[in-house]
């Protein structure tokens, strides 16, 4: 028996499911789709970037990497009223480097994988699985206003 909710992507070579978040400058997970790993970075985009203007009105500004160009480009833009900016690697760099405003992505999927939970995909459904996604990032925030909390409100001086 198939499962449709996993593939496989070669370029990755990651067998199952794709996390797609949707997060602010901060670093914090609006919102995730999860996908079929065989699904592109570009058409998960195409589902997740409406979603996330009609959801957050003032989205005005997406930064992606390299693997969102092609037809997405075509939707940014006035139509949509999101600003879909590239930010891709210069051609002579070698090894790691860290790229401006990628490396906030990058920083949420480490925030995400200190749930346990979320080092591997153990769930059946997709919308289970963005749901756990979502459970952790309200933990993260969560935990952060009561570290907050604690400290009390700032006295000015």
């Amino acid at each position: 028996m198939s499962d449709s909710s996993r593939g496989f992507d070669v370029g990755k070579k990651i067998n199952g499911r794709g996390r797609h978040p949707l997060a602010d400058t901060l670093g914090l997970v609006l919102d995730v789709l999860v996908t079929p790993a065989s699904t592109t970075d570009r058409d998960a985009a195409r589902i997740l970037l409406p979603a996330g203007k009609e959801r957050f009105r003032r989205l005005a500004r997406v930064w992606t990497d390299g693997g969102y160009t092609g037809h997405l480009t075509d939707w940014g833009g006035p139509a949509s009223g999101v600003a879909l900016d590239i930010v891709r690697r210069s051609d002579d760099a070698q090894g790691f480097q860290a790229l401006p405003r990628r490396w906030a992505v990058e920083r949420s999927f480490a925030w995400l994988l200190r749930g346990r939970r979320l080092v591997r995909d153990c769930e059946r459904r997709t919308d289970t699985s963005e749901s756990t996604v979502l459970w952790s990032v309200t933990t993260l925030m969560s935990r952060r206003l009561a570290a907050r909390h604690q400290l009390g409100p700032a006295r000015a001086t």
